[in-house]
Parts: structure tokens; sequence; C-alpha cells
């Protein structure tokens, strides 16, 4: 399993690929072609993760390849939208074969379990780095966005914020720590794809939590043109986290950590119970952290004091790595 030409790599790449009724041409030619469902809107997202910024050198391939589908699955569930077809342009230092097939395994036990068929892309000698520009459909006025807090509105999160961050924390101290639940939650982030699924039509916004609660959110408060005020006290802290670190650090973490892929939502309070019965399926908690007002940017309270969290660790692209 030494070095793989192009071919091999293209092949390797289209194994196990999931097969879809839609996809009229796919991998093997100079394009796709496509057949979207009528009556539906198409969504378009694409991700790019840089070996070095956006998981360390060295980690295993299986969990680059799932994470680079993770990354685009967790923007499709923010939207609201099922999805349905991926493109891949993998830059590569050198073919290797064992990781080319780690890396296809990863992405592909992903893209089975949300049935989602690898139609093309390019592979390059570079650096490492992987691009995923994955597409999917979403009912006509079903689609959700981060425009559409209103004051009155109550703010959620699904699952625990700051683990993935945790988790990351771990592995730039010491590369060879043992697997864990914070450090596996950083290498295999599990998008709310059916979650967002439930959303749609019922949310009034969202997001995922890509760059950490505080940027994102704040995100929303500036598109929706509205204040969002965060209760400290009700944020959520694993309990892996407050042992690793301390509550107050937790704290943090869940405030500014990114790379969690979670899902934060604004919906109108008389829809609390709608909201409810339908997470009870989910696979992940959720918590009311806050609500939505009039005014504008993004504002923290503990115990209903004012709140200033230290948000200089929130990522920000072409900022240097703050993580």
């Amino acid at each position: 399993m030494g070095r793989l030409s192009e071919a091999e790599i293209i092949q390797a790449l289209a194994a196990g690929v999931h097969g879809r009724r839609d996809v009229v041409v796919g991998i093997g030619d100079d394009g796709a072609v496509l057949a979207p469902p009528a009556g539906r809107h198409l969504v378009s997202v694409l991700d790019t993760l840089n070996e070095g910024i956006h998981f360390p050198a060295g980690t295993d391939a299986a969990a680059v390849g799932h994470r680079a589908l993770a990354v685009n699955l967790s923007d499709m569930a923010a939207m609201g939208a099922e999805p349905a077809w991926a493109g891949l342009s993998l830059s590569l230092a050198e073919p290797d074969g064992h990781w080319i097939r780690r890396f296809a395994e990863g992405f592909h036990s992903l893209a089975v379990r949300w049935g989602v068929a690898l139609i093309g892309g390019d592979t390059v000698r570079g650096p490492l780095s992987v691009a995923v520009h994955l597409m999917g459909f979403v009912a006509p006025g079903a689609m959700l966005t981060r425009c559409g807090a209103r004051p009155g509105d109550r703010v959620y999160v699904t699952g625990a914020p700051g683990e993935a961050m945790a988790g990351l924390q771990r592995l730039l101290a010491d590369p060879d720590v043992p697997s864990s639940h914070l450090t596996r939650r950083f290498l295999w982030p599990e998008p709310r794809v059916a979650e967002g699924g439930d959303l749609s039509g019922l949310a009034s916004a969202a997001i995922d939590l890509s760059d950490g609660l505080a940027t994102d959110l704040g995100r929303i408060a500036e598109a929706s043109g509205v204040r969002v005020v965060i209760d400290v006290e009700d944020l959520p802290q694993s309990e892996e986290m407050k042992a690793a670190f301390g509550p107050e650090v937790a704290t943090d973490l869940v405030i500014t950590g990114g790379d969690d892929y979670e899902l934060a939502f604004t919906m109108p309070p008389d829809r609390e119970a709608e909201l409810l019965a339908r997470a009870a399926g989910w696979s992940c908690s959720l918590s009311r952290i806050g609500h939505v007002e009039t005014g504008v940017g993004l504002a923290f309270r503990r115990n209903g004091r004012p709140f200033l969290p230290d948000t200089t660790r929130s990522w920000r692209h072409f900022q240097g790595d703050q993580r």
C-alpha cells in the first residue's frame, strides 16, 4: 500500500461511494450530471481543512476524512437541509496508499450514514489540505438562516459546546494522550443533521458552532438586527470538561471554543412545546441559554448581572493561530 498513482488515488477514494438515483453521471467523467428533485431548493456549502490549522499534523487520516465531511454536514444541518452530493478536492504531499485508504474509510462511513454520494473532485500535490463541496435540498420557505431572530425569541443550543476545544487543547499538550471523550469530540465531530431537519420550519434563526458560541451567536445578532442575551449559568457544561479544566475554564471553553459543530438557534416561546416533543428523539441534549431582545449585538449575564467573557481566544482566520 505504498505510493499510488493519481488514477489509483481516485479509485481508492471512489471505493465505497454511496449510490443515489439522482446521480446521472458520477465519478469518472469530466463532470457530474445530477437530477435535483422537483419543487425543492438547492443548498450548497463548502469548507476547507488545512493541516496545522484545522487539525494537528499527524492526525489519523480516518478522522481527517470524517471531519472534512462532518463540517459540511453541519452547515447543511444549520440550514435545515438534506445532504445529497459531495465533491472532494484533496491536496497531498505524498500519495501514501495507507493514508488515502484510511481517509476514504472515515469519509465514506459518514457519507453512507447520511446518504451522501461522492460525485467527483480533484487530487493535487501540495501541503495536506481537504476541501469538500456539499450540496443538498430544502423545501421552499423552510430553510433556516441567520437573519430570522426576533425580540421575544428564546435561544437554544444542542449538546455540550466547548468539548471539542478542550479535546484539542489536550491533544496539543500531549499528542500521545490516550483517546478520551474530549479528544473524540474534536477528532470525530457529530454533525446534527437530523436535529437540523427537525428545526426546519420551526426555528426562526440558526447557525452551527464552528467558531465558538460567542462568535457564532454574534453573527445571528448582527444578521437579524437584534440583541442576543445569554445567561451564563444556563450554559451546558459537561462533567468531563469540568473535571479536566475546572468550572471557570470550562465556562470560557463553552463560550469561546470552536469546532463543536453543535447548533445554536432561536425560536418563539409559543413553539417550545413542539420543540421539546421533537427533541425527545434527538441523540444530543438541548439547553435553553438566553433570549432575544430589541437592540444590537451579543451580551452575557451571570445571575442577572453583566458578564464579560474573555473572547480573545475565539477563532478568527487571518489573525494568527489563536487555538
